[in-house]
């Protein structure tokens, strides 16, 4: 297991378990990856050059674009013959379940060799914690006065099925 391709001095914000969550993947993973970024959380990991807090070649797309960014990568890897390497796709609940649902169902639908993860962290954190459709019912957030009264979107289980049952 590689323990050392995030940088050190890297920070996430108080409580947040995103940083272990990155190291860990890594970790796993090894060096033999590209890593797929949308902006928010997970951005601060993403950069140019020497100031990229991954030791690993990554991209930063769009916010919805991940899993289509990330299924063009591992296209361009195939051509070359290089199946050795990971392509992942990590990103939270909003690029996710929200804004990048469309390019993740074509993905998952024309069932891509990515590995994708979602940081489900239930709400826009990155942005003052705005409700996601993946903030649970009666869950307090920003832009839900009260509380949401709406579930979990119903696609994270359609996506669940399509993961577990192809």
């Amino acid at each position: 297991m590689s323990n050392n391709l995030v940088a050190n001095g890297v920070s996430t914000c108080a409580g947040c378990g995103l940083e272990i969550a990155i190291r860990c993947v890594l970790g796993v993973l090894g060096e033999k990856t590209i890593i797929v970024i949308p902006p928010g959380c997970a951005a601060l990991f993403s950069g140019y050059g020497n100031s990229t807090a991954l030791k690993i070649p990554g991209f930063q797309g769009n916010l919805e674009n991940t899993a289509a960014y990330a299924a063009g990568i591992r296209a361009g890897l195939d051509i070359r013959g290089k199946e050795d390497i990971t392509v992942l796709g990590f990103a939270g609940d909003g690029a996710t379940v929200d804004i990048g649902l469309q390019s993740l169902s074509g993905m998952l639908e024309r069932r891509e060799r990515v590995l994708y993860i979602c940081y489900d962290n239930e709400a826009y954190m990155n942005t003052g914690m705005q409700g996601s459709g993946s903030s649970p019912y009666s869950a307090w957030t920003t832009t839900t006065p009260g509380v949401s009264l709406l579930p979990k979107k119903i696609c994270l289980k359609l996506l669940r099925h399509i993961i577990y049952h192809t």
